[in-house]
């Protein structure tokens, strides 16, 4: 089991998360974070600190936002736009930086309204 972050993320990334994550597991994309499923060791730390309420234990992710589950690891396991390989679990995000990209669900979502 792993932690999930949904929809409200998407044009938010705060960052809270990323500064309590102990394990360095929370990757930024272009318009959304990504927690990487394999180094997240489920505590939880970044689920309370997150302003928009969008991370999930994977077990209580709303139904309206189910697809977000598959999509988190994906951002891991397929290569993202750009990329030849999958990014994987390269060991902290630190390490990567900001990616500047994001899954298909992601950046297909329609650009906030000015």
């Amino acid at each position: 089991m792993t932690y999930v972050i949904a929809e409200p993320c998407i044009d938010v990334i705060d960052r809270a998360c990323v500064e309590e994550c102990p394990v360095d597991c929370i990757y930024e994309g272009g318009r959304a974070l990504y927690i990487q499923p394999d180094e997240c060791v489920d505590c939880g730390a970044c689920e309370p600190v997150c302003p928009v309420e969008a991370i999930f234990y994977e077990d209580d992710v709303p139904d309206r936002w189910s697809r977000f589950t598959e999509d988190n690891a994906r951002f891991f396991t397929e290569p993202l736009p750009g990329a030849d390989a999958a990014l994987g679990a390269p060991g902290g995000a630190a390490k990567v930086g900001r990616l500047g990209v994001d899954t298909p669900l992601v950046a297909g979502y329609p650009e906030p309204s000015a």
